[in-house]
């Protein structure tokens, strides 16, 4: 674990907002660490089978001088030429593994299940499409568009679909911290195209 905080910019979600945080006080560091990494897994694996290129994944923990432990993840990808439903399925990935795994581990309550909310994958997601003239709502199906209920839908068969690779992801990176996409590559069997992202 570091004691210095990741560079500001990395606590910031794709418009600039400080990311949200939600407590999991009741669960030790190394279960709310590993759900973090499960979170990450799902959305590099996903984007991986979909067809994205995967830079890096990993988790990322530090402890503050009044010792307080704070845990976040990142997954830089390259998408091109996906379907931009496929993309907002990667993004709702991350929150789904995250639950599948507190359910697996017989970690689960409703308040954990609502801390594992990532409206910033949700977001990123409305925001993405919407450059390309997709409708995503939040929590209606637009004219035209799709609800995030019926992405969540999708994007969670698929993860049960590639949860053995997931789960191995999960707890490589737990261990390891970084993964590059060509090593979640050969964990997985998964091809990582290169789509021009540095690998």
């Amino acid at each position: 674990m570091n004691m210095i905080a990741p560079e500001p910019e990395h606590l910031l979600d794709h418009k600039g907002e400080p990311l949200a945080t939600v407590s999991m006080h009741s669960l030790p560091y190394e279960q709310v660490r590993l759900g973090l990494a499960f979170h990450e897994a799902g959305h590099a694996v996903l984007s991986m089978a979909y067809g994205m290129q995967i830079i890096d994944s990993q988790v990322v923990a530090w402890q503050s001088a009044d010792r307080t432990i704070s845990v976040t993840g990142n997954t830089r990808h390259v998408a091109v030429g996906v379907s931009p439903w496929r993309y907002a399925a990667q993004c709702a990935a991350g929150e789904l593994a995250h639950v599948r795994f507190l359910k697996q581990t017989g970690l689960w309550t409703p308040e954990l299940e609502a801390g594992c909310e990532a409206r910033h994958d949700r977001e990123l997601a409305i925001d993405a499409l919407a450059q390309f003239g997709y409708r995503l709502g939040r929590g209606h199906t637009p004219p035209g568009g799709k609800s995030w209920a019926h992405i969540q839908r999708v994007a969670d068969r698929t993860v049960a679909l590639l949860w053995p690779h997931i789960t191995t992801v999960a707890h490589v990176m737990d261990r390891r911290t970084l993964l590059t996409g060509n090593e979640i590559a050969d964990l997985t069997s998964l091809t990582n195209p290169d789509l021009g992202g540095t690998q």
